[in-house]
């Protein structure tokens, strides 16, 4: 910029007011981030209906204010590239692997007590056989504002509920090919993921995918929540609905009022990935720990932790009943149940600890592939 040129634009910032200088000046201080390119493949050149995901190093975590203690603090890694599924695994796609292998999902089974026990306090009697019926967690909502403290109020555990009934027996997923397969379990996750020559992705690989190439945004699309008026994912609009307020309520015979949107109906990212936060969770591969985030930034200091994979063992302490070693899996992205008043998990970092033997009706997965395969 020249002399003149510069002198002239103080002037005008000099009449406009010093803030308007400040603004100014940041932007052309601030580094800026280079657009990533999309690279899709086409079944020739890379596996079809995946993205290229470039790796590299990246800050993991947030301090943002928004952030809970399990997101901090932010810490260095870095990433190989890969391959990601642009969208969560649909209903069609894993209607065509149970075709083909005829596999029941953890759902379409009577719960095995070994793996409830361990989710429950030390000495818990086991209930009677009455009690082990095929079934999953649904949403219920409820007729009224409640103290959002206690999300029992919410859920229900609904016999018969599975991938093709998502709310109960009665529920359906015609027409709903194209939405993300949901009531599936991290161990049906990776059943599915060994069918398609794929694996779920490491907590690290799907957060610099989420990214997509920002650098420490609060959201996948930039820093403001709305874009130019409209929620960019499929998330709870508390301006239009108090959450969990559903009315009528849900009944899990009628197939449920709320829920999943089609793949692809929300803008892509910048590695050409849809649906990275909303719409509904992901199972990722890691074993969950609140504390991790702390370990990883403790040991590797201001050096670079390189493809990390993961604690070796889960600790939550913040599950009210549960016992704090319980086994739990990673899940990432949040669903259409997020909102401004409870969750808030449609940010990148925003990461929790699931029961991987318990489908949920806001719970999915996508897959990736190493670059070598």
């Amino acid at each position: 910029m020249n002399l003149q040129r510069r002198l002239l634009i103080v002037a005008v910032f000099a009449a406009l007011g010093f803030g308007a200088y400040l603004l100014w000046s940041n932007y052309f201080s601030k580094p800026q981030q280079a657009i990533p390119e999309i690279r899709l493949g086409d079944g020739i050149n890379g596996p079809k209906g995946m993205a290229w995901i470039p790796g590299g190093e990246f800050l993991m975590g947030s301090d943002h204010k928004k952030a809970q203690a399990n997101e901090k603090p932010t810490h260095k890694v870095k990433v190989s590239g890969f391959w990601m599924d642009t969208t969560h695994v649909t209903n069609d796609q894993f209607a065509q692997f149970v075709k083909e292998t005829n596999y029941k999902t953890t759902a379409e089974q009577v719960p095995d007590w070994e793996t409830i026990r361990v989710q429950l306090p030390p000495g818990t009697p086991k209930p009677p056989a009455s009690v082990f019926v095929a079934g999953a967690m649904v949403f219920v909502g409820t007729k009224a504002k409640v103290n959002l403290n206690d999300y029992s109020q919410w859920w229900a555990y609904v016999p018969g509920a599975n991938w093709r009934h998502p709310t109960g027996p009665k529920s359906n997923i015609d027409g709903k090919g194209n939405h993300p397969v949901v009531q599936v379990s991290y161990e049906d996750a990776v059943a599915y993921a060994k069918w398609a020559g794929k694996r779920l992705p490491t907590e690290a690989e799907w957060e610099f995918a989420a990214r997509g190439g920002l650098n420490q945004a609060t959201y996948v699309w930039g820093d403001q929540l709305e874009q130019e008026g409209k929620l960019p994912a499929n998330i709870w609009d508390v301006k239009k609905q108090a959450f969990p307020v559903v009315n009528p309520v849900i009944s899990p015979k009628a197939g449920g009022a709320v829920g999943t949107s089609s793949v692809g109906t929300y803008p892509q990212n910048g590695y050409g990935l849809f649906d990275m936060t909303g719409n509904a969770w992901q199972w990722v591969a890691d074993w969950y720990r609140a504390d991790y985030f702390a370990i990883q930034a403790k040991e590797y200091g201001n050096s670079v932790a390189n493809n990390p994979l993961g604690p070796s063992n889960s600790y939550d302490p913040d599950d009210y009943g549960v016992p704090p070693n319980a086994p739990k899996r990673v899940i990432r992205g949040g669903s259409f149940l997020c909102n401004e008043d409870y969750c808030q998990s449609y940010r990148p970092s925003a990461r929790r600890g699931a029961d991987p033997y318990s489908p949920m009706s806001h719970l999915g997965f996508r897959l990736v592939k190493d670059s070598s395969q």
